[in-house]
This record gives structure tokens, C-alpha cells and sequence, in this order.
């Protein structure tokens, strides 16, 4: 059954010449609908259109017509599309409005008049079906990325709406955050609601899509998700280095917020020339750990220990990084302020974004603006480099230019950590692990991790 129609439908961002969607026509049926392609290619846009904050909120021109559950997407305001479209975005950083995990699942019961007896039942059970419940209470600031994507799926879900549409849902979660997201996509789907995901990571998704749509160039192709197959999600591990002398350390290291540990005895190092994974479940203190090497919080208890040099720093937000009219700026200041004489373009180029290098770095996708912040952050030599869940929202080709990217700083001597749920990444790019969970770090081999 069809839950929507979309008619010959372009779409040109504010002041741009080539539209960001090309004559799409497609309906849209019940079930899970799969969405996929490469980084920039119209995938947001598209799922942008179901609830109308294109046109509406993001301006520019649209040509042809669609209609989702009954309303006419250009002429229905985007308060009303948003009682029967739910929607998570890309990044939950920016959804976020109350300061405390109930009041934030609450706040949309309450925006359209659900009686206050009902509220709270209407919460409990939308943290149940988001794997969350433990977050009660908890507040928001101190929650990692992947638990604020949780969060963000969780308001949305307490509204019931008819249609749950999810942009990159997975991107920042460990392996049973993913699962419990799955879970809970079929079991909306099961109740007789629609599902419409983008995703870069498919295997799972695949099997339970009843349609899958193609977006590259601003196209939507049709795809039968039982045959398709993405091309190779594996990146070929990079050649290691030898690594030199220890650039940080962390002694018996205790931190945390509000006198709260987060992290306990902590004794971790890294040397030059060395990439350190951190991997484990969501909030279980990578985040932290990558902050106390980088001196941007203090310790509670122990000794950090940190060797001369730039520190490169990519935090889970990258839009926080991006700040200059155009890209090609934001790599320039860098490299000025760092004294190195690499051009601009060379990094541009490496990550695959010369052709946005004049673009303003905020109204690229979550995939191009991830790479721009990179671009931002890793020109030249820095001695330490602190990436934190680096490929969130990239497709393979993107993710295999971030390996020769790091392969590359690795071999001028700068000791990396990297906070990632990205095995692929991983297994490309590790020479040491340090599994982080419930506060506590371990070193394992890279011989265990498992796609």
C-alpha cells in the first residue's frame, strides 16, 4: 500500500545552480524502505522532503509535486507534517532541547496537548522500545553520541506517528545499539507503521527492507533490496610503521563529571608513529579517554602525560569545527596557524572534496561536512591526532580516503587514537586496541575484532 507519492519533483538549495534532486518520481510504500547511496548524492534531502522541512524550512526553489499520508508536502506547514512524521536526523546534537532525557523525550507529547497523565506512560514506553530506559534521568550533555541518537529516536517514537523516518541511525552506535535500533524499526513496521531509512552500513537493513531506493546525483532509482548488494564495505589494511617514542600516557587515571568517575585507573600510552583504537559500547568513556589525552578535561585522579606539538582534534560534532565562509578557508587558517606550508588542495584532494572547496562547509551533507571537518583539522603534520567516531556518515570511498589519509600521518610520526564502532576502520588501521566499557580500559589483539 502507498503512504506516499512523489511526482516529477526537483529541489535547488538557496542559491545554488545544479538541483540537489532531479525529477524524482517514486512512491512510497508501506514497510521498512531502505535508502542508499554515496555521501552527497541527495540521500537527506530526499528523507528532508517527507517531513517538509524542504522546502520550508531550508528555502530555495521546488519544482513537481509530493504528497506523504494524505498532505500535500509544499502547501502543509511543517508543525502539522510532524504529528504523523516522525524524524531523527543525521546529527542528535541538533535536536536536543531540554537538558534532561525525559523532559527532552517529552517535550513533542507536550508541544501538541497530550494530556499530562499520559505523558509519562508515553515516554517510559518510547525509552523501552530505544534500548534506554537506564538513561532516565540522566542529563543529556553527559551522554555519548550514540546514546544521544537513541535519545533522538526515542522522542520521536513517543509521538506514534504513521511514518518513522531515519537518517544515518547507526552511524554512531555499538553493535547492540544497532541491533536494538533494528529491533525496534521491525517492530514499528509489525504494528503496522512505515519505516524509511539511510544507511551506509546495509547488511542487516537488507533483510528486513521490503523497498529499497538508489539516490546518487539527486536520481532515485527503484532496487529489489532481496538482489541488490553494496559494492565491498572492506578497506585493505594499510601497511604499519614503526612506531618511536611515547608521545602520551595516562597513569592510574580517574575522571569524570560532577565528581561522577567515568573513567577508573585508566593506564594507557601511545607512541609516534602508532595508531591506538579505542572501541567498546556507547558511554562507555571513549569520549572521555580522547578528551583527557587531548587536556581538554582534567583528571580526577592519576597523571596525563603529553609530548610538544600539535594536537588535531575531531570531536563526535563536527559542524562545532566549521566556522569560515568556504571550506578551502577553514584548511587555510589551520594551516596558517600551524606554521606548515602544505597546500590547501592537497588535503581537499586526498578526501575527495576539492569539488566543495568553496562550498560553505555547513550546508554540505553529513557525510561531505564529516570529511570537511577532517580536512580541517588534519592538514600539514600534527603530532597527535584525536578522532573521534571519524566515519560517521561516510560511504566505503570516503572511508577508504580517511585510512590513506591517517596511513599517510602515521608514517610522519604522529601518534593517533581513534574512538570508532567502524570494524572495517579498525582492521584497516590499528596497530594496538583498548577496549573501553562500564569505565574501565583493557588492551586486545586486533586479531579479535569481528565485522
Amino acid at each position: 500500500m502507498a503512504i506516499g507519492t512523489i511526482a516529477g519533483l526537483s529541489y535547488w538549495y538557496p542559491g545554488s545552480a545544479e538541483p540537489a534532486l532531479r525529477e524524482v518520481s517514486t512512491d512510497l510504500l508501506d514497510g521498512l524502505t531502505v535508502v542508499a547511496g554515496p555521501s552527497g548524492g541527495g540521500k537527506s534531502t530526499f528523507l528532508r522532503v517527507l517531513n517538509g522541512l524542504v522546502p520550508h524550512f531550508h528555502g530555495g526553489s521546488i519544482a513537481g509535486r509530493a504528497w506523504v499520508l494524505g498532505s500535500n508536502i509544499v502547501e502543509t506547514p511543517t508543525r502539522n507534517l510532524a504529528r504523523s512524521v516522525g524524524f531523527v536526523f543525521q546529527d542528535p546534537e541538533l535536536q536536543t532541547v531540554y537538558n534532561t532525557v525525559d523532559r527532552e523525550v517529552a517535550f513533542g507529547l507536550e508541544n501538541v496537548g497530550v494530556p499530562t497523565r499520559l505523558i509519562a506512560g508515553q515516554v517510559q514506553e518510547a525509552l523501552r522500545v530505544a534500548g534506554i530506559l537506564h538513561l532516565a534521568g540522566r542529563t543529556v550533555r553527559t551522554l555519548s553520541g550514540g546514546e544521544r541518537q537513541r535519545v533522538a529516536l526515542a522522542s520521536s517514537l513517543a509521538m506514534t506517528p504513521r511514518l518513522v523516518v531515519l537518517d544515518e541511525p547507526t552511524s554512531q552506535l555499538d553493535p547492540d545499539g544497532a541491533s536494538l535500533l533494528l529491533a525496534a524499526a521491525a517492530r514499528l513496521v509489525d504494528e503496522g507503521r512505515a519505516v524509511i531509512v539511510s544507511e551506509h552500513r546495509l547488511d542487516r537493513l537488507l533483510k528486513l527492507a521490503t523497498a529499497l531506493l538508489l539516490i546518487e546525483g539527486g536520481r532515485v532509482e527503484r532496487a529489489d533490496p532481496a538482489s541488490w548488494r553494496p559494492s565491498s564495505t572492506a578497506s585493505t589494511p594499510a601497511r604499519r610503521a614503526s612506531s618511536g617514542s611515547e608521545m602520551w600516557s595516562l597513569d592510574g587515571v580517574t575522571a569524570g563529571f560532577n565528581g561522577q568517575p567515568v573513567i577508573e585507573d585508566a593506564h594507557l600510552a601511545g607512541r609516534s608513529g602508532e595508531v591506538v583504537v579505542l572501541n567498546g559500547p556507547n558511554g562507555g568513556g571513549k569520549t572521555t579517554l580522547l578528551r583527557l589525552i587531548a587536556g581538554s578535561l582534567a583528571p580526577l585522579a592519576g597523571t596525563v602525560r603529553r609530548r610538544p606539538g600539535r594536537i588535531a582534534y575531531l570531536p563526535q560534532n563536527p559542524t562545532a569545527l566549521l566556522h569560515r565562509p568556504t571550506l578551502r578557508a577553514e584548511v587555510k587558517l589551520t594551516l596558517e596557524r600551524s606554521g606548515d606550508r602544505e597546500r590547501p588542495e592537497e588535503i581537499l584532494d586526498a578526501l575527495g572534496l576539492l569539488h566543495v572547496a568553496d562550498r560553505y562547509p555547513r550546508d554540505l551533507s553529513t557525510g561531505e561536512r564529516q570529511r570537511a571537518a577532517l580536512a580541517a583539522v588534519l592538514p600539514g603534520s600534527p603530532a597527535l591526532v584525536l578522532l573521534d567516531e571519524p566515519t560517521r556518515g561516510m560511504d566505503v570511498a570516503a572511508r577508504d580516503a580517511l585510512v590513506g589519509l591517517v596511513t599517510r600521518l602515521r608514517g610522519r610520526g604522529a601518534a593517533i587514537v581513534l574512538a570508532t564502532h567502524d570494524s572495517d576502520l579498525t582492521l584497516a588501521l590499528a596497530d594496538r586496541i583498548a577496549h573501553v566499557a562500564s569505565g574501565r580500559v583493557r588492551e586486545t589483539p586486533v586479531a579479535a575484532v569481528q565485522k
